[in-house]
């Protein structure tokens, strides 16, 4: 913090309030579950600032996961290198707008003058602007540097040199840096040393969680580690598998079905931990499609979960425990071409009539998008969810060829898709 100069010592001007701070203390594993370093982080109390008093916009965007396995495509399928970096302290790079004054931080109160207080001239973790202000100075290196903006996604950046593309995709201090400019590649990250306090991790192995390994013939992401801890977490390391996420003919109940007699009709004793748990799981369907149905099901019941549903969520479990390490493959296919196939189902939901839509999208013969999500409305149009991955490509500058094929069951959901109107439900 002396190096990067984040504060300076100052008096406490009249109406002002000063910040606390305390100390967190974690430790960084591996993916294989050892330990990498210990880490020890001064993080304001920003929970103490008033909003529109003491700062105003704090929004910062992340990449969108879809984006990262589109990028993972693509580098498999056109042989684009795949490095990864992470930048050091990066909150304490950003340029903070607003006033901030921090009272000396525990252990240190003996370095600082009695009465005085600390001046940020740097953001700070905790603050509630930080994210965005160390967004805006990562958003404005780049661009200065001459990469652009992706529109659709505003983590991805993209600089097209006369020897190829570069692409930085930023997930807050973790940068993947891919392309097929090696020497510009080799170039940027030179830069980015130059101005960041940055960490070069090598190819990319290991990225939110996500275990990367490549070899010549393509890809395989999977989480094992993160299931591997969740089933410890629950005590299923020991239960007996089981072969689908859910029962045979499966029904799900809700809140007043069958009456209150029905032991699985009662409400669950700990709504909080199945909403964590679910939570979990919703995560674990980065690398997981099989299991985006079951966990669509047992999220509709967040608010007054039943017994029944949290017999629901221990099948899930006892499934993730038959195949722990099981991923997506990224197969070098040698290809961009894009399919994408979607489904939905007609009132599937007995009380509201609404359908579940489920679509996945495919480039070069590698799956990059999926979903299953209730539809918010009474209908079964299902259509414009398989046209997200195209606006990605074109993002990339990508060369893909046309037209894309897009297989769908009902032939009466074309005609929507000519018009310019944009329905989030189509």
């Amino acid at each position: 913090m002396d190096i990067n100069h984040t504060w300076d010592v100052s008096d406490l001007p009249s109406g002002k309030r000063a910040v606390t701070s305390r100390w967190i203390f974690t430790i960084k594993y591996h993916s294989n579950g050892e330990i990498e370093r210990y880490k020890a982080r001064l993080v304001a109390r920003g929970f103490t600032k008033t909003y529109g008093e003491d700062y105003t916009d704090t929004f910062a965007p992340v990449a969108k996961l879809h984006t990262v396995r589109v990028l993972l495509s693509l580098a498999t399928n056109l042989s684009w290198e795949l490095w990864q970096m992470d930048v050091k302290n990066a909150f304490l790079q950003g340029e903070l707008e607003e006033e901030v004054y921090m009272k000396p931080p525990p252990g240190l109160e003996s370095s600082v003058p009695q009465g005085k207080v600390l001046k940020l001239r740097k953001a700070i973790y905790g603050l509630k602007q930080s994210p965005r202000a160390w967004y805006h100075k990562l958003s404005f290196t780049l661009t200065a540097k001459g990469f652009r903006r992706s529109e659709a996604d505003h983590t991805l950046f993209t600089y097209q040199s006369t020897q190829g593309i570069i692409v930085v995709l930023v997930y807050v201090d973790d940068l993947i840096i891919s392309g097929n400019d090696q020497a510009g590649i080799q170039e940027t990250k030179l830069f980015l040393k130059s101005v960041f306090d940055i960490k070069d991790l090598g190819e990319l192995k290991y990225f939110l969680g996500i275990e990367i390994c490549r070899s010549p013939e393509g890809l395989f992401l999977s989480q094992r580690k993160y299931s591997l801890d969740l089933l410890k977490e629950t005590g299923k390391l020991g239960s007996k598998p089981a072969k689908t996420p859910l029962e045979d003919g499966y029904k799900v109940r809700r809140k007043g079905e069958n009456g209150q007699k029905d032991p699985l009709n009662k409400p669950f004793e700990d709504p909080a931990q199945y909403r964590r748990l679910v939570g979990k799981l919703i995560y674990l369907t980065i690398t997981r499609p099989d299991l985006c149905f079951a966990v669509n099901q047992v999220s509709q019941h967040m608010k007054e979960p039943l017994v029944h549903h949290w017999n629901m969520v221990e099948r899930i479990l006892r499934y993730i425990k038959g195949s722990p390490g099981q991923g997506v493959w990224m197969g070098k296919n040698d290809s961009t071409e894009i399919v994408g196939y979607c489904d939905a189902d007609y009132a599937g939901d007995t009380m509201d009539r609404r359908s579940t839509t489920g679509y996945c999208t495919f480039i070069g013969g590698n799956l990059v998008t999926w979903k299953s999500k209730k539809q918010k409305v009474v209908s079964c149009s299902s259509a414009e969810s398989e046209y997200r991955a195209m606006k990605k490509i074109w993002e990339l500058r990508a060369q893909v060829p046309l037209p894309c094929i897009v297989t769908i069951k009902q032939q009466f959901t074309l005609p929507p898709t000519q018009s310019s109107m944009k329905e989030p439900s189509t």
